[in-house]
């Protein structure tokens, strides 16, 4: 896989190229009417979207953490709590979650997060090759091996995914 181009460059990148991962930056125009940002880059970048996943942050039981699903689906909060031993799970206040990862909500990336926060990894993950993340804007997402994913970001695998009906 090649490295990013410079003018792409956000701390999820740098995160990537200081650890020697080996990734591919898919940059896309964003449409900021777009109703899913995730289901938006699966669209514009021709990808299946069981392979684009997106970066949540919850707060289990009064502690941020980070969910990663794929954008085919929705996170599961009971499934979420319960991987990281907690009660109960709820989404995360949208500016909490921008505060905590110095991301916006919609380019909010796993990686290079200003103060980062347990990780959960839905397991179908680890059945790919490739998964494509946030890379840390609208309009950009990295594609990288989910075992270098979870490398990085300490994160444990669990089903945590569900599938839209």
């Amino acid at each position: 896989m090649a490295r990013k181009q410079a003018s792409q460059g956000t701390p999820a990148t740098a995160a990537l190229a200081a650890a020697g991962v080996p990734f591919v930056a898919h940059p896309y125009s964003h449409d900021p009417a777009a109703a899913s940002y995730g289901l938006e880059a699966a669209e514009m970048l021709g990808i299946d979207p069981a392979r684009v996943f997106k970066t949540l942050m919850v707060d289990v039981d009064g502690r941020l953490a980070v969910g990663v699903v794929p954008v085919s689906g929705n996170l599961d909060l009971k499934a979420m709590a319960a991987a990281l031993g907690g009660k109960k799970a709820a989404m995360a206040d949208p500016a909490t979650a921008e505060r905590r990862t110095g991301y916006v909500l919609g380019g909010i990336s796993p990686l290079g997060q200003r103060q980062p926060s347990p990780t959960v990894l839905d397991e179908s993950a680890l059945a790919l090759e490739t998964i494509l993340v946030s890379g840390g804007r609208r309009g950009l997402d990295l594609e990288l091996s989910p075992a270098e994913l979870v490398r990085l970001t300490g994160a444990r695998t669990a089903r945590i995914g569900t599938s839209r009906s």
